[in-house]
């Protein structure tokens, strides 16, 4: 099936390169199998590991995956964690919760799962509550997104894609960023992470938030090398990747919070 307006959009974006770009959303690559420091190996896309992995966690204090479902992220986080350190693994859909339970308790040793607690909250009415501010020693936001390999997959979601759905999206993940941004303790850490090709939900977002919280929002520049360069931080795409990704991840510090 074809969706004119959607290939005209992305061409737009992509230009010659969409052609092949296109065609590598349609290929599913081999899984990576991530072990570290669990009882049975998780399969990700290793970008999403990339994603996790690129969370400073340095000293003691709660980290937020605020929006964890279905959990390969978390199970990394988890993986990672030293002494002083516990999770909140967020997802406010009841039926990925259930899956999200489901991933945590299979995988994380009884060590481990003790120390992630699974939570149902709006992440992005959160920072309403003044008492949230400046809770959370890291964070890793994995927003929900166009996810165009899998709409480029699915007649129906195919069928109903227009151009609004990026801009809402990106609306969506503006709220969601702006308040993990506030719940961010002093010198804590951020990553932002979408499996979107669009701009607009990637480094559009992030340019929103360094420009609202401008002298208190730094970028800190990403420690691998895979993919490639954007303004803020870096996009996986499968057509020079080897099939893994889609995915964009940038990265920040709080400095300064009033």
């Amino acid at each position: 099936m074809v969706n004119r307006a959607f290939e005209g959009y992305y061409r737009n974006i992509y230009g010659s390169r969409w052609e092949a770009l296109r065609q590598s959303l349609f290929e599913t690559p081999e899984p990576f199998l991530y072990a570290q420091g669990l009882r049975l190996p998780y399969p990700l896309d290793r970008s999403s590991v990339l994603a996790a992995m690129e969370l400073r966690l340095d000293g003691p204090g709660l980290i937020l995956d605020a929006c964890a479902a279905p959990g390969g992220k978390s199970l990394v986080i988890a993986s990672r964690m030293g002494e002083g350190r516990r999770l909140l693994a967020n997802e406010l859909s009841n039926e990925r919760r259930r899956r999200l339970i489901t991933v945590l308790d299979r995988h994380l040793g009884a060590g481990k799962r003790a120390l992630v607690q699974v939570s149902g909250f709006n992440a992005a009415a959160l920072a309403g509550r003044q008492s949230e501010r400046g809770r959370f020693a890291a964070i890793l936001l994995d927003a929900p997104c166009s996810s165009e390999r899998h709409v480029i997959q699915s007649g129906k979601h195919l069928a109903q894609w227009t151009e609004a759905r990026p801009r809402s999206l990106a609306a969506r993940q503006w709220a969601l960023l702006s308040a993990a941004f506030l719940l961010l303790k002093d010198g804590a850490s951020l990553v932002y992470a979408t499996c979107s090709l669009n701009p607009l939900e990637n480094d559009g977002v992030v340019s929103r938030l360094l420009k609202k919280y401008r002298g208190e929002a730094a970028v800190d520049r990403l420690d691998f090398s895979e993919g490639e360069a954007t303004e803020y931080g870096r996009i996986i795409l499968p057509d020079t990747a080897g099939g893994m990704g889609p995915m964009y991840i940038a990265r920040f510090i709080r400095e300064g919070a009033p």
